[in-house]
């Protein structure tokens, strides 16, 4: 039996290892595949062509690229899969500029390594560069230099980069050369399409179609909800012969992401129904329970929030996303109780959960409990970010702890390698305002921009002077103020009306006029404030001076809310 072992290596070493090395690299074993590295070497089979690409591709896998380099360097005769195998596994790691040295000294690269590139530089998000290969290969090897592959991989990089002329340009090109299009690369251009708000070039293509999958559908909807278009992505959605549950939450995403926060829980709803009237396979994900949770959050509503909970709980769902989602929508429905149990059943944390926890406890009045994010994030081995000081600083405003703020802004450098950015500087520049009396404070948050090396064109920085100059009555650094936001951001109507809103505090009704006659000649209106209420998962919304539709019951709403106020006064 081993005569028969031995003689069975000697005589086909190749077939004999390729099982083991197989097992290697399925199980990312390193200290195996460097043991049979070893035995090959000592059986001088490290010069086996099929051997040595099989280690450069197991020691890949296992993210040891040095180890690939020195059996692919060691090998006195090289193939095209040699070749390719170690330029993917560069460009796989991210190593670009290595892969495309080693692309440039492959004596003849082809179009299976070209695509490797292109797919590895896409996934890494460098798409400029994912571009000018493409560019780079049609100069060297000519226009038919390229399949189906290069088109999909080339099609999602023009969406990515926003360039509808780049889109039509490879769309055109593969036109002229004659490419007979199946059904990844008319998915990929619907989807493309769609992607830079040309709904209608991608119906085209879908009409051209002879066979159509449930993605071909799915891009379709996506690409009408990315335009607004919200009734045709419904129509659509309506007449797909099968409905999956990508397709259902593309559809919810599509109508919160457009403001329709109402419809898109409705639709959720609708989801579940259609599971169990079909008795299909269709099972909210965790983007979808992600989107209904924020519409919640948005909306203030937890009671609906709470169901959903139960829904994933029930679901048997459990990973990071959802459980930083559902404790955003706790805090800012203001159960902070619930939103601190979600973060404390954690089993694994990252910094969006701390700063989604930070900046809850931050609006809702807890500024004492967000600094302390600071010491258990510390304790945690999680280190804070920008993000996290943002919270923390916006609860020391919040709550009026001046001598806390500025020591956290003093702290984030000196003790946590993070440079403060404007939006940092705005926040203190806010709370000088309010906790500061006379123009002292004033002149500091002026002299903290101007020392902050940040600039002085930042909107959030003179939008919180205008701000503290509301607080003081400081009239002249207040018009100094609205000049600079007016050059910054000329559109928007909220600091007009602060402005105008000071006027009218010191009885200046003249220029509040002016201001308002500025605002009337530029169109500019700002919306109307609203208060809502929720009464089984209905939503009503109330405006000053207007009765909104309550389904017919105003007349009772308002009688009630006058029998309220003569309690009160009693």
């Amino acid at each position: 039996m081993k005569s028969s072992l031995a003689m069975s290596w000697i005589s086909d070493p190749t077939s004999y290892y390729a099982p083991f090395l197989s097992n290697t690299i399925k199980t990312r074993n390193l200290l195996h595949g460097k043991l049979l590295h070893s035995h090959f070497i000592k059986l001088a089979l490290s010069f086996n062509v099929f051997l040595s690409n099989r280690l450069i591709d197991m020691y890949s896998k296992c993210n040891s690229i040095n180890c690939a380099n020195r059996v692919f360097q060691d090998l006195p005769h090289r193939n095209v899969h040699s070749w390719n195998t170690i330029i993917s596994a560069y460009s796989r790691l991210g190593h670009f500029v290595k892969a495309r040295q080693l692309l440039d000294e492959m004596p003849e690269p082809d179009l299976i390594i070209h695509n490797s590139l292109l797919s590895n530089l896409t996934r890494q998000g460098r798409y400029k560069e994912c571009i000018d290969v493409f560019i780079r290969m049609r100069k060297q090897f000519g226009v038919e230099f390229m399949d189906e592959v290069t088109l999909v991989s080339v099609m999602g990089n023009c969406a990515c980069l926003g360039s509808i002329k780049l889109l039509h340009q490879v769309h055109s090109l593969a036109i002229v050369m004659g490419f007979r299009f199946n059904l990844i690369s008319y998915n990929a251009l619907i989807d493309a399409y769609g992607k830079l708000g040309h709904p209608d070039c991608s119906v085209s293509l879908f009409n051209q179609m002879s066979e159509k999958d449930v993605i071909s559908w799915t891009s379709l909807v996506v690409a009408y909800t990315r335009a607004s278009r919200l009734d045709d992505a419904f129509r659509i959605f309506i007449q797909m012969p099968i409905k999956n549950t990508v397709s259902w939450t593309a559809l919810i995403s599509g109508f919160a992401q457009n403001g329709h926060g109402d419809q898109a829980l409705s639709l959720f709803s609708q989801m579940q129904e259609h599971q169990e009237e079909e008795e299909e396979w269709v099972v909210p994900n965790t983007l979808t329970f992600v989107t209904v949770l924020s519409v919640c959050a948005d909306q203030a509503s937890i009671e609906r929030g709470k169901e959903i909970h139960g829904h994933i709980i029930r679901s048997n769902q459990s990973n990071v996303f959802l459980s930083n989602a559902l404790i955003d929508m706790y805090c800012k429905t203001g159960d902070i109780e619930s939103a601190e149990k979600v973060f404390d059943r954690m089993i694994e944390r990252d910094i969006v959960s701390w700063n989604t926890l930070a900046t809850g406890l931050a609006q809702n009045g807890y500024g004492k409990e967000a600094i302390r994010i600071i010491e258990r994030m510390i304790l945690d081995n999680t280190k804070p970010n920008h993000v996290t000081f943002l919270a923390i600083i916006s609860a020391c405003c919040h709550a009026g702890l001046l001598s806390e703020g500025l020591e956290i802004l003093q702290s984030m450098e000196k003790d946590h390698c993070v440079t403060p950015r404007a939006e940092h500087f705005a926040l203190i520049i806010d709370l000088l305002g309010k906790t500061t009396t006379g123009r002292n404070g004033l002149k500091e948050a002026i002299d903290l921009i101007e020392n902050s090396g940040i600039g002085l064109n930042h909107v959030g920085l003179w939008g919180a002077v205008l701000g503290a100059c509301r607080v003081h009555g400081d009239l002249s650094l207040a018009e100094k103020a609205t000049k600079k936001l007016l050059e910054l951001e000329p559109e928007n109507v909220g600091r007009d009306v602060m402005v105008s809103n000071i006027y009218a505090e010191i009885g200046r009704w003249e220029d509040v006029e002016r201001v308002r006659e500025r605002m009337n000649a530029n169109h500019l209106r700002k919306e109307s404030g609203y208060s809502s209420v929720e009464v089984n998962n209905v939503r009503f919304n109330f405006v000053a001076n207007f009765k909104s539709p309550c389904g017919g019951k105003e007349d009772d709403v308002y009688d009630l809310l006058r029998c309220l106020k003569v309690h009160m006064v009693d």
